[in-house]
């Protein structure tokens, strides 16, 4: 599959190297001259200018493209090219930041196929929503990595928490929550965990099982 990568930052540079390490075909747009150099010395046909370009996305092959990923930390620039992408056919993927209002991120949300939000979901989460895929199942990362959902039980000491406050051990990632009997998504900033909650995490194991103590209090 082709994906254009709008953005060569933190988040895109994980992404693109989970797409490129299976296979993918991967075009990079980035405007920052250090970050333009960067990817092309790591081997990645980039296109530089702007993300909110309509040319410069054409120069980077959006006709052909599976999909976009606009993963900047400027959400206008994300929602720019999402918009462009959308025209064209493409399957879009906006980035949003934790500081997002709920009604700012149904705004967006009703324009684009996915909307992530990197600081909790991680790269893996990205590269998923890019594919299409089901946040419900995502295969383990490494050998050394698990994932697995969690229900949070009646009397947990997390009820009432922020989904993105949740306490989690040190390289644990929570990628999706949802309510009792509803599907899992990628969490809100300002969602906050109920009795009867799932949550999905990927960590090692024992970090995982410090996570259920921790939810069962």
């Amino acid at each position: 599959m082709k994906f254009v990568i709008v953005g060569y930052g933190r988040v895109g540079v994980r992404t693109i190297d989970i797409l490129v390490g299976e296979g993918h075909e991967v075009v990079v747009v980035e405007q920052d001259a250090e970050k333009v150099q960067r990817a092309r010395e790591a081997g990645l046909e980039v296109v530089e200018g702007d993300g909110e370009d309509e040319r410069v996305l054409e120069r980077a092959g959006l006709d052909d493209a599976d999909a976009l990923g606009a993963l900047t930390g400027d959400p206008n620039v994300n929602f720019t090219a999402c918009t462009i992408a959308n025209d064209r056919g493409c399957r879009t993927v906006l980035r949003i930041d934790e500081d997002y209002r709920q009604e700012i991120y149904e705004t967006y949300a009703g324009d684009v196929d996915e909307v992530i939000y990197p600081e909790r979901l991680g790269a893996a989460g990205a590269k998923t929503a890019l594919l299409g895929g089901d946040l419900n199942v995502l295969g383990d990362l490494t050998e050394q990595l698990t994932a697995t959902t969690l229900r949070v039980p009646e009397e947990s000491p997390a009820v009432g928490t922020r989904v993105v406050n949740l306490d989690l051990p040190e390289g644990a990632r929570l990628y999706a929550h949802g309510r009792r009997g509803e599907a899992m998504t990628v969490p809100l900033p300002r969602t906050t965990i109920e009795p009867g909650d799932q949550v999905a995490l990927v960590a090692e194991q024992p970090a995982i099982d410090a996570v259920r103590d921790r939810l069962h209090g």
